[in-house]
């Protein structure tokens, strides 16, 4: 195999510029105060680790179907990819528990399949048809399943930030021991009402997990000048709330932080931020050419540091042959292809449609 060319200094600046296969510990820096110890998951084995694959694989085949059908005009209105980022939600769902809920920003869908949302579903919603999550209603931003605990995709920046909080008073309140795992951007944090989040969830100790996605550029505006200090892990000090840095393009490192923050949140000590060091390989939407980065850029941050190809390399050191590798694949285009067939061949929503769900009736339970 001909040997990767070097990632330009701005792509390893992004995410630290390290092996992905690294051991995790030397891919997360502390920022501020320390979670528990001891409480990391053990290291995966190779069941486990196939199953992250796998999940990776079902993200990256679906996002680039999407995108084909999108391409189509089978998919309308906005459509942002996870293409990059796979190793977040996938990590941090493979330490949360049964009853933990989830909520999110516009680039989601790779947030639904993690939770156990199919992918007949999710996609039959983002083509807007009967069979979808929503009922054809929602489209790529606002898909929900109360079943899985995910509530929603939402459409206006850093939204969702109070209303993961929300989830949290109710997990405290309720004393279910959940906890809320609330995703945003680096676009979002100079929001304020992700501040105003931070102080309530600090004040009453609310077992949220605040996840940075820091993809490096926001909306097309790189991070390092739209937000001052370069470390948003930090952005939670001045209400005490500790935080950590972590190489968002290994999910072994997301899986060990993932597990540190929600122990602390578990124990009653307030909240924490986990800044997420990641990369989009597309353009905020499919309407962006994304002309603000060089090609070369994101070849690099491909062949270098994609968290997909970094785990399988994990695999065939540990002595997985690579047909089993294979199968996984011909397994998750199986499944995708069957998603994509399902949603063409489902129908569009009643006209009726547009007077359900407005009310819900008997009141929130």
């Amino acid at each position: 195999m001909a040997k990767a060319p070097k990632a330009t200094s701005k792509a390893k600046a992004a995410v630290g510029g390290k092996s992905t296969a690294t051991a995790t510990k030397k891919n997360i820096r502390r920022v501020q105060g320390r979670p528990p110890k001891n409480i990391a998951p053990d290291y995966p084995d190779t069941n486990t680790m196939l199953d992250l694959y796998e999940q990776m694989l079902l993200i990256r085949r679906f996002e680039e179907k999407a995108g084909q059908l999108y391409g189509m005009g089978v998919i309308g209105g906005f459509c942002h990819l996870y293409i990059g980022q796979e190793a977040i939600v996938v990590g941090m769902q493979s330490v949360s528990k049964e009853g933990d809920s989830v909520i999110t920003s516009y680039r989601d869908h790779g947030h639904m399949l993690a939770c156990g949302m199919t992918a007949d579903g999710v996609m039959a919603e983002l083509t807007g048809r009967r069979d979808g999550y929503s009922r054809g209603k929602g489209g790529s931003m606002h898909m929900f399943s109360r079943e899985k605990n995910f509530f929603g995709g939402h459409g206006i920046v850093a939204a969702q930030v109070p209303i993961g909080l929300g989830l949290a008073f109710s997990h405290q309140y309720r004393n279910t021991g959940g906890v809320s795992l609330t995703y945003f951007g680096d676009g979002a944090i100079n929001q304020g009402q992700v501040y105003e989040s931070f102080n309530m969830a600090a004040l009453w100790k609310l077992p949220v997990v605040f996840i940075i996605e820091n993809n490096q550029y926001g909306m097309g505006t790189s991070v390092s000048r739209a937000a001052a200090g370069r470390d948003l892990a930090d952005r939670g000090k001045a209400y005490g709330i500790p935080g950590m840095q972590v190489d968002g393009m290994n999910v072994l490192a997301v899986r060990e932080a993932g597990a540190e923050a929600m122990a602390y949140c578990r124990d009653g000590k307030g909240p924490f931020i986990l800044e997420m060091q990641t990369y989009r390989y597309r353009g905020h939407s499919m309407s962006d050419p994304a002309k603000y980065r060089t090609r070369e850029e994101v070849d690099a941050m491909r062949k270098q540091r994609d968290p997909i190809d970094a785990l399988r390399e994990i695999l065939i050191n540990d002595g997985v042959e690579n047909d089993k590798i294979k199968s996984l694949d011909t397994k998750v285009k199986a499944i995708v292809s069957k998603a994509s067939d399902f949603a063409l061949e489902s129908p569009e929503p009643d006209e009726a449609e547009l007077w359900t769900d407005v009310i819900l009736e008997g009141g929130v339970s």
